[in-house]
């Protein structure tokens, strides 16, 4: 009789009523999404388009929340993985600028990979990383010991869990994370994990070895809110040829 009972709940009016409301509600939603992830996509193509961010404080949760199917519609629109990730860089590097500059220097950290050391750099590593000893090889060289001179604390690791030690070690309020995409999307995800306000400098070339940036872009980042803008050190191998000559 209970068996009886149950399928004539299911047969009912009741049932059927709330079984179409409920698959219209469904149907619904799912059109939304698709319809606000086609807007999230067209307006991260325009900004990526016309280099103009159109509503970041928008874009960046609501793409976390939706991100495979906006990065989906991207891709059909133009966009490739790299473009996408370097947008969303740009993103979070603007939405973090007036709160790393009003950040004192000292409570400020910059990790380097060290794969921008040169191939034969006679750093040797200890618990903090890599100590430079400014040898000229490379430019960190020249612009290590300016971030240190400015009060920030400049880290040159191996490896991504060292920033972890790092931070856990000495609390830093504010970070500029260097390295790949991959690692810049990877060390602002973290920052906002840990409530730590985070700006990344993607390299120019990637690699393990002897990679490139633009330090002139990291001086001036690591510059903001300060009243003097840091300057990187003289190229020692410049005053050598000058002496020779």
């Amino acid at each position: 009789m209970a068996a009886t009972l149950s399928l004539a709940f299911f047969d009912s009016p009741v049932w059927n009523n709330l079984a179409l409301i409920v698959g219209e509600l469904f149907l619904l939603f799912i059109a939304l999404w698709l319809i606000f992830s086609i807007l999230m996509g067209i307006l991260i193509v325009l900004s990526i388009r016309r280099k103009r961010m159109y509503f970041p404080k928008l874009l960046r949760p609501f793409f976390t929340i939706m991100e495979g199917t906006v990065r989906t519609v991207c891709l059909i629109l133009g966009v490739d993985g790299s473009q996408l990730m370097e947008f969303l860089i740009r993103i979070d590097n603007q939405m973090n600028l007036a709160n790393f500059a009003k950040l004192p220097v000292n409570e400020r950290v910059v990790f380097f990979p060290q794969c921008l050391r040169a191939i034969d750099c006679p750093a040797r590593l200890t618990p903090d990383g890599l100590k430079c000893v400014s040898c000229g090889r490379c430019t960190l060289g020249r612009v290590v010991p300016a971030l240190n001179e400015a009060g920030y604390k400049t880290f040159i690791i191996p490896g991504s869990t060292f920033i972890k030690r790092m931070v856990k070690k000495y609390k830093p309020k504010g970070m500029i994370g260097v390295g790949c995409m991959m690692e810049v999307k990877e060390g602002l995800e973290m920052g906002r994990k840990i409530s730590m306000t985070t700006l990344g400098v993607v390299t120019q070339k990637d690699g393990c070895v002897e990679t490139t940036m633009d330090f002139e872009e990291l001086m001036e980042v690591a510059s903001i809110g300060l009243a003097e803008p840091i300057q990187m050190k003289p190229d020692p191998r410049s005053n050598d040829s000058d002496s020779k000559a």
